[in-house]
Formats: structure tokens, sequence, C-alpha cells
């Protein structure tokens, strides 16, 4: 929620409530996801996590754009790792035969791996 006020210039200033802002930075630092990717060392760009819906999207770090999905399977510590489909329009799975289920390390290797999600980077 945005307030506008009277700085000591004259001039008007804008604040913003940066409540939800940092309640969203508290729960990252407790997700040991988020915590994963953010410590991996990618050679293509630094990537950072957010927990959206049922999983969490991967983003470069230097660009914002979107680079991967991870979606749990329900398998303790397994996900199941999307791209953004340009064609589609929506996260697809990485498979040519179906679903691609890895560990987080392994997802995070494959995602640094593989040209296909780094097309909108």
């Amino acid at each position: 929620m945005a307030q506008e006020t009277l700085g000591k210039s004259g001039h008007h200033r804008h604040s913003r409530d940066i409540r939800p802002r940092l309640q969203l930075m508290f729960i990252a630092m407790d997700d040991p996801i988020i915590q994963c990717v953010e410590r991996f060392y990618c050679p293509r760009g630094a990537l950072f996590a957010e927990r959206r819906n049922r999983g969490y999207t991967l983003y470069e770090a230097s660009s914002g754009a979107p680079v991967a999905r991870l979606r749990p399977t329900g398998h303790e510590g397994r996900f199941e790792v999307l791209y953004w489909s340009l064609w589609k329009e929506r996260w697809t799975s990485t498979g040519p035969f179906g679903r691609t289920i890895l560990s987080i390390n392994d997802a995070l290797q494959f995602i640094a791996n593989e040209d296909i999600f780094w097309a909108m980077t």
C-alpha cells in the first residue's frame, strides 16, 4: 500500500509497506530448497528461486528471466523438472518420453547443462 507524504524539499514522496516483501524474504531463508538453489554454482549465471503454487520457479539472477520449474513429486527429495515452452506458452516436461524426475542436486546439474532451460535468458 503506497502512501504519499510531503518531504523536506516540498516534493511528494511515496512510501510503501514492505512487510509482505520481508515476510517472503524470511520464508525463503527457512526453505532448504531455495537455499540449495541459491548456493548452487551455475556456470551460466547465478540462480534464485521462488516458492510458487505447487513448486519452485528458478530465475536467472542477473536478468530475472525464468529458467526452470521444480515440482515436488511427493517422494521425499524428488522433483519433476519443467522448462518454459515458448510454443505452448506454459511449463512443460523436459523428457522426450515423459516426466523427468530427479533429486534437487541432479535437477540443478541438469538445468545448468541443458540449453532448453536457457532459451529465454
